[in-house]
């Protein structure tokens, strides 16, 4: 009996050696085949972004690149959407039934600075490098979504999945995402391409402005006469300097406020009888802008006034299933003191896209073609057959 268990187990062993190899030749068939699909997405994503630069796409003047753009996609067979100069398309066999992925990035950009040696409008590739405005911010990630999108739409996914090219990000204008998103399916989570050299941020810093506004009298300064505004204020510029917030993230840091504008004053022989000041406050996760608001109101004496409350911090958990793919490639999770399209989702984001942030809003902007192959490739190994709740 011993030499047949021998034989038997020889059998058996030669069975699971043919069938490991059939397996990995199998599995490299279909990586080699995915690696022939992305060299094909990275030419289509440069040649696309390379328009995209040549189309001038200042924020709130977009029709160009939004139309460029929409035309694509509609050639792609992608059946887009539009509304203002947001474009998005959502992929086949959509169920209400399935949660929603949105895949986001922005078609705007700043203007370009008096220092560029280049002509920002006109794409120009040195090696790796393409350089011209917007290819970094965010050019690189919007290219690279919309390949991963067309290649996720033709498989099958167990979620539903969403494109969206935001205008007016630059500005957090009102004809931007905000305009659009009451227009998508309930999205569950959303992934914004904005440039972290592929590295996951879980978290972004909010932003409020507030407007605030002592009241004094005026009077002849050699009389000394009237109540100046500008000494009215000066405690609560004091306050503001002095004050720090208690809960701190370890992420982002501390909620931070700083004086950035002051306006008094006519002429040096009038008391100023007002005194306008600019607060920029940077607030944490752990802070709603409301929150913080109604504090600087309460410790100010001066008349204070938020621009707008809509510009709110993000955050998702570190255990969530796209930040557990990012995090089982050893992808390291920080938080961005940046803002992007993330303020205005009320639903759970992560950012993480090609390029860096550093070189946004920058003279002779460029992403790396390497970046963007990279992030094809990446972007697909962590959304293919992910599972959300």
């Amino acid at each position: 009996m011993r030499h047949g268990i021998v034989f038997y187990w020889k059998i058996c062993e030669v069975g699971r050696i043919k069938l490991l190899l059939q397996t990995n030749n199998s599995q490299s068939f279909h990586h080699q085949q995915l690696m022939k699909a992305i060299t094909q997405q990275v030419q289509q994503a440069v040649s696309l972004l390379n328009q995209l630069i040549a189309t001038p796409s200042v924020s709130r003047e977009e029709v160009a690149a939004a139309d460029l753009l929409e035309d694509m996609m509609r050639k792609w067979g992608l059946a887009p959407r539009r509304e203002n100069n947001n474009i998005w398309a959502i992929a086949p066999d959509y169920s209400p039934d399935r949660p929603t992925l949105l895949l986001n990035a922005h078609i705007d950009t700043v203007r370009p600075v008096a220092s560029w040696t280049y002509d920002p409008y006109k794409p120009f590739a040195d090696g790796d490098r393409l350089y011209g405005l917007g290819s970094n911010d965010c050019g690189g990630g919007l290219v690279s979504l919309l390949e991963v999108f067309k290649y996720l739409s033709s498989t099958h996914q167990s979620y539903n999945l969403v494109y969206l090219a935001s205008a007016e990000e630059e500005v957090s204008g009102v004809n931007g995402i905000s305009s659009v998103l009451p227009l998508l399916p309930p999205i569950t989570v959303a992934l914004v391409g904005e440039p972290t050299g592929m590295q996951p941020a879980i978290a972004e810093k909010g932003l409020m402005v507030i407007d605030m506004t002592s009241h004094g009298r005026s009077g002849h300064a050699a009389r000394n006469e009237g109540v100046n505004a500008i000494y009215k204020i000066l405690n609560d510029l004091t306050w503001l300097r002095d004050y720090h917030f208690e809960k701190v993230s370890p992420l982002l840091g501390p909620t931070v406020m700083n004086v950035t504008v002051l306006n008094a004053g006519t002429q040096h022989n009038v008391v100023p009888d007002i005194c306008k000041a600019v607060i920029d406050v940077r607030t944490n996760e752990l802070y709603d802008n409301e929150e913080v608001f109604a504090l600087i109101r309460s410790n100010v004496a001066s008349e204070v006034k938020a621009r707008s409350f809509r510009l709110k911090s993000s955050h998702i958990d570190i255990s969530h299933p796209i930040v557990a793919r990012c995090l089982s490639m050893g992808k390291e999770p920080f938080g961005s003191p940046t803002l992007s399209d993330q303020a205005l989702m009320s639903f759970p984001s992560l950012k993480m896209g090609p390029g860096q942030s550093s070189r946004s809003h920058s003279a002779n902007e460029y992403i790396c073609i390497s970046e963007i192959e990279k992030a094809i490739e990446e972007y697909i190994k962590i959304l293919d057959g992910l599972t959300l709740s």
